[in-house]
């Protein structure tokens, strides 16, 4: 009897150990979305946020609040969540998966951008060194605005704990986010949202003389139509010019944008040797392209055949276009105003400009 003993007494601290061993573990860092690492803090507000949002739940939270939760304001969508919201985000939103992103913590938020460059000279050993040009600044303001969604669930599903509440929160979230976002970043007036490529004055000026936050841009010759296919015109060619408007410095990471109605049209066009200039793939990771410069599809961008529109843009989008995100997507639980659903009011603050104007030119069909 007493080996018995023995052996359960053995067991139990053996049980005891491996218990120890996952608490441990538990408060370690651990892979979180993208690579990054969750602190145990950061592990027991999402614990408590998933109370929150399948219960309402808030004794969790309140332990755990950090500057982005707090009871007047909705409380912080835990990191992990909020980066799978990015994730998806960029994944349907077309404009922020190729333009330059960048994460904010105060809504007061300036980019000074170097307009002119400073002067230099070359010089003999000798020989005097007047001044040079100073360097000139332009202080851009990104206009912000805060996007809002609502999406609602029962409470029935809620209940069910196989239902995975942060991936579906998630996916609600990230597409009506990039579809409000998409239409911004395009035609966005930049009153209470980010201001759009397409809103600022475009002209039909070079680089060397066009004011600084202008567009260039190049008519085709037709209103709402490309060029005339003829024995000495191809209708390729104003996609040729775009291009060479474009300075090689931004060329290198080029693409273009246009809807899907502009690609198609553009598919069945052929350089003056008789090649398509268009190049689908169909191998994953690699992108269709445009005379050898890939194509992002955005239906906020206006059909071609609608007169004087800007139908295609092609330009460098990281160096071009800043997006900003006030970090911190904020989630308040309502389950009172349409029983029997949960409402989950979520906010982000999100703007954007453009920041060069000499990396993008657009198409104007006029």
């Amino acid at each position: 009897m007493s080996d018995v003993i023995k052996l359960l007494e053995q067991q139990g601290e053996e049980i005891h150990a491996r218990l120890d061993d996952i608490e441990k573990k538990a408060g370690r860092p651990r892979p979180g979305a993208g690579g990054a690492f969750s602190s145990k803090e950061d592990l027991e507000h999402r614990k408590g946020f998933d109370a929150y949002i399948r219960r309402g739940d808030e004794s969790i939270l309140r332990k755990t609040m950090t500057s982005v939760s707090g009871p007047d304001g909705g409380f912080g969508v835990p990191k992990e969540i909020d980066a799978m919201i990015d994730a998806l985000a960029v994944n349907v939103s077309p404009i922020r998966a190729i333009a330059k992103v960048q994460k904010i913590s105060t809504q007061d938020f300036h980019k000074l951008v170097n307009v002119h460059g400073t002067g230099s000279a070359w010089v003999g050993e000798t020989a005097a060194r007047p001044a040079t040009n100073t360097p000139q600044f332009a202080d851009i303001v990104p206009p912000m605005g805060e996007l809002y969604a609502n999406p609602q669930v029962s409470q029935v599903m809620l209940d069910d704990a196989f239902f995975n509440i942060e991936q579906w929160l998630a996916e609600e979230l990230s597409l009506e986010f990039s579809r409000a976002e998409g239409a911004a970043f395009v035609n966005g007036t930049g009153v209470t949202q980010p201001r759009g490529f397409l809103t600022y004055t475009n002209v039909a000026t070079a680089d060397a003389t066009r004011a600084f936050g202008q567009l260039e841009y190049i008519g085709t010759g037709s209103a709402g139509a490309f060029k005339t296919t003829s024995a000495s015109v191809n209708p390729s060619d104003d996609l040729i010019t775009l291009v060479s408007k474009l300075k090689a410095i931004y060329r290198g990471d080029a693409r273009w944008v246009m809807n899907k109605k502009t690609l198609f049209a553009i598919m069945g066009f052929k350089d003056s040797a008789g090649r398509y200039i268009f190049n689908p793939t169909t191998a994953p990771g690699i992108e269709d392209t445009i005379l050898g410069y890939p194509v992002t599809e955005s239906e906020d961008m206006p059909d071609y055949t609608t007169a004087s529109a800007y139908a295609i843009a092609f330009g460098n989008f990281q160096r071009a276009y800043l997006i900003v995100d006030r970090m911190g997507t904020r989630v308040i639980r309502d389950p009172y105003t349409n029983k029997p659903y949960v409402s989950y009011y979520t906010t982000k603050r999100v703007g954007g400009a453009v920041i060069n104007s000499e990396a993008i030119k657009l198409l104007k069909f006029v």
